[in-house]
């Protein structure tokens, strides 16, 4: 090895569940690493350049996500454009309206996640690969990366899997479900057409344009008919192969609208996903998993609540237990956490993503405090910790009230 660093907490992937985890964690006094693979910081909602930040409302003007997972929403606009609809509180039932999210500049948001995270005093580790999770009598204790300094070890008393793909609690021998994902790619693109638009209305937002190749519950939306394999995330190869598809259909759409008379220079892309577009990979087979037609339903041990963002007033209730793997000292947020079917489509975007990761953060404080691990924490001690933050996890605690 050619360095090794201890920590009390390492957060794997800066996604948006780790930058909150690395947040609460740092927040608390912690010594905390967040290890990103990529030069930059937010996951899918940056690198990949979803740059929805969905609603934390449940569309009918309850607020039902606090916390980080708002104080990030708020960020994404901090350096660039976005707004929330002013019309969000006023929306019911009867008089449907705005919801409370924002759309952002994922080159915008980066900045400022920088800026957060390095007065937080998160100790960062860029362009850095986890090469494999050091498991010692059963217990996890560390990761081993690989960056320029060649590599090293990172050991703490808690790791949190924010990967989104459950790396790291798949090498320390977790089992998963796993699923795969249709032909996916979202770009950013220059067009001569919008940039007349944005003189017009003198707003510089419609020069941000983008296309979107698929999209989860459509079919490719590109007018080009391309198939529909069915990629896997979690095969090297497949991965090759989704990447290249994606970008071959993307460039077979600008063919054919040079054939429509868009000239090259008036229409062309400029930012290109600098990772893998998949939705649904690895969901570690937690203490419990989270499934299909289980909106609305109460569990005792709760720790967060998840807005549905296709359709409004469906509200799941996120018990503690799919945060659990089966290794000790390990602990999981966002998009690998135990969902699956259904349950996944919701868990797994942007705001739940960074409420699951302030809640693994939590727990790994506590857990440090009590010379613990977290599968061994009561759940009684995480609720009692979101209730001083304000931060509700069933749903009989929504009122209007909670409403800002």
């Amino acid at each position: 090895m050619n360095f090794t660093k201890n920590y009390d907490v390492i957060v794997a992937g800066a996604g948006m569940a780790g930058i909150a985890a690395a947040l609460e964690a740092a927040r608390s006094g912690l010594r905390t690493a967040l290890v990103e693979k990529t030069v930059f910081p937010g996951g899918l909602a940056t690198s990949g350049l979803v740059y929805f930040y969905l609603p934390i409302c449940d569309g009918y003007g309850r607020q039902v996500n606090f916390g980080i997972a708002e104080e990030l929403l708020h960020l994404s606009y901090q350096c660039g454009p976005g707004e929330v609809p002013a019309n969000w509180r006023q929306s019911t039932r009867e008089k449907p309206l705005g919801r409370y999210r924002v759309d952002f500049s994922p080159a915008a948001f980066i900045l400022a996640l920088d800026q957060l995270l390095t007065e937080a005093n998160v100790d960062i580790w860029y362009d850095t690969l986890i090469c494999q999770t050091i498991v010692e009598t059963g217990c996890a204790a560390g990761i081993e990366v690989e960056n320029k300094s060649g590599r090293g070890s990172l050991r703490a008393s808690v790791l949190i899997d924010a990967t989104g793909d459950g790396d790291v609690a798949f090498r320390a021998g977790c089992s998963f479900d796993e699923e795969t994902n249709k032909t996916t790619l979202w770009a950013m693109q220059a067009s001569l057409e919008r940039a007349r638009e944005a003189v017009e209305r003198s707003e510089g937002t419609r020069l941000m344009s983008f296309h979107q190749i698929g999209s989860e519950g459509e079919e490719i939306r590109s007018d080009i008919k391309a198939k529909t394999y069915p990629w896997k995330g979690t095969d090297g190869r497949s991965v090759s192969h989704f990447l290249l598809k994606g970008r071959s259909v993307l460039r077979e759409h600008y063919e054919k609208m040079r054939a429509k008379g868009y000239r090259r220079q008036d229409l062309f892309p400029v930012t290109l996903p600098a990772m893998a577009q998949f939705r649904t990979t690895r969901a570690i087979r937690g203490r419990f998993t989270l499934q299909a037609g289980m909106a609305g339903q109460r569990f005792e041990d709760s720790i967060a609540l998840a807005a549905d963002w296709r359709k409004r007033g469906s509200v799941w209730e996120i018990p503690y237990g799919c945060l659990i793997p089966s290794v000790p000292g390990l602990v999981t947020a966002g998009r690998c956490l135990s969902s699956v079917g259904d349950a996944w489509e919701v868990t797994r975007s942007i705001p739940i993503a960074a409420h699951t990761g302030q809640v693994a953060g939590i727990a790994a404080r506590l857990a440090i405090a009590r010379k613990t691990t977290p599968d061994m924490l009561p759940v009684a001690d995480v609720q009692a910790e979101l209730r001083r933050k304000q931060m509700p996890y069933h749903l009989a605690d929504l009122t209007q009230e909670d409403v800002k």
